[in-house]
């Protein structure tokens, strides 16, 4: 056993009423102002010759800011945690900046001025008597410094000591997400049945052992009725009410799908790290060049990869197994038997090796050597870091095989 300490988040959706709606909505337009201020000024002190930002000239900016008495009625830590995001925006813009200047195709991307729609959360960082959950006639409320209380369903007990609460508005609704910390013991796990997973488009997962299992078309399923909406919001005009609702309407589609999505890559997740399997290798995708095709861009988006490779993470580590990540280059060219790389389009399904003869269906060809990579030890890397831990302050998401599967029934179950 090994001791450790897990971060988790809890989402639970809030109801507040009319006034505590209108408390969230100030609450947020002020923390997207004082955000774009923050960010105004770390761009003019950029130009006039400071190259570097810190928290030091963060907190000097703050305070010009906060001679405006408006944003006094921001909570003070949430004055705190809007600087940590935009010191956070700016250390992924110079990350990204030194990792193109080595040769890594990615975009830089200079942190972007807030729109309404683009802020939309609000954090309390510290559990200091900010937020408060009590029971009122069996009812669960919430009660939260600057908006007041708020009923919240909790759906399941809250485990660990609670470090953040972020309150959040999506598609017209609310919710409350909290950050837990808790020591826990670890199991040592002996790796004896590890599985290497190809993603894909035809099939979501394929993996090592023959298994193939399809994500079902959520999007596509749902594509008529964002057709439609997105055609009543070309129609109505700029600033009207009936628009801002039409807005809402494909915005709440939207989430209905994302929450599909989720729903399925938190049971598949949870199967595969139930069924026996002790190790998993996957690849080490980089989705913002994958999508550059846009022939299959808005897919690869739809598939969540990035998003199932988390959630099966931090759910192997928290089973005290390991995602090993390998070089994802050739896996799906190279022949798993010869090593032989050959072109393959991507209409030929099955692999015909040029060189030893070997038939094989493409995706699980490619799981092999994904399992062969991890074997030999490529860029391994137990699953921990920031890809699958919550940021700070907020908690920052066709089937065709001759062999089934018992995750395949109870997952789409």
């Amino acid at each position: 056993m090994a001791d450790m300490e897990l971060t988790r988040a809890y989402k639970f959706r809030i109801y507040p009423d009319a006034k505590r709606q209108s408390e969230i909505e100030l609450q947020l337009t002020l923390s997207k102002e004082f955000y774009n201020l923050l960010l105004e000024k770390s761009i003019k002190s950029y130009r006039e010759g400071n190259k570097k930002l810190s928290m030091a000239h963060l907190n000097k900016f703050a305070k010009e800011i906060e001679n405006d008495k408006r944003f006094l009625q921001i909570y003070s830590q949430t004055r705190c945690e809007i600087k940590y995001r935009v010191l956070k925006a700016y250390q992924n813009f110079f990350r990204r900046v030194n990792e193109k200047k080595s040769g890594k195709r990615i975009k830089v991307g200079f942190p972007r001025f807030k729109s309404k729609d683009r802020y939309c959360s609000i954090t309390y960082p510290q559990d200091n008597g900010s937020f408060a959950i009590v029971k009122k006639n069996k009812k669960h409320i919430l009660r939260v410094s600057r908006i007041g209380g708020m009923q919240i369903k909790l759906h399941r007990s809250i485990e660990g000591r609670i470090k953040t609460l972020t309150i959040k508005k999506r598609g017209g609704e609310y919710f409350a997400i909290f950050t837990t910390v808790k020591e826990v013991e670890l199991p040592k796990v002996e790796n004896t049945n590890p599985v290497g997973i190809d993603m894909g488009l035809n099939s979501f997962i394929a993996l090592s052992d023959g298994t193939k299992i399809e994500k079902p078309k959520f999007a596509k399923k749902a594509e008529k009725h964002i057709a439609r909406w997105q055609r009543i919001i070309a129609k109505r005009h700029k600033g009207s009410k009936r628009r801002e609702k039409a807005k809402l309407n494909l915005q709440r589609k939207w989430e209905h799908v994302a929450n599909q999505s989720n729903d399925f890559a938190h049971k598949l997740s949870d199967k595969l790290v139930n069924s026996g399997y002790t190790s998993f290798a996957v690849e080490d995708l980089h989705i913002q060049n994958m999508v550059k095709n846009h022939n299959l861009a808005q897919s690869i988006y739809n598939a969540s990869w990035n998003r199932f490779i988390q959630m099966l993470s931090y759910k192997a580590e928290s089973a005290g197994m390991k995602v090993i990540k390998v070089v994802a280059r050739n896996t799906s060219r190279q022949c798993s038997n010869c090593g032989n790389i050959q072109d393959m389009p991507l209409s030929i399904r099955g692999y015909n090796c040029n060189r030893c003869g070997m038939q094989m269906d493409r995706d699980i060809n490619a799981a092999i050597n994904i399992f062969n990579r991890a074997t030999l030890g490529q860029r391994g890397s137990h699953a921990q870091g920031e890809s699958v831990r919550p940021q700070r302050g907020a908690v920052l998401e066709e089937l065709r095989t001759d062999k089934t599967h018992p995750l395949l029934d109870a997952v789409i179950a």
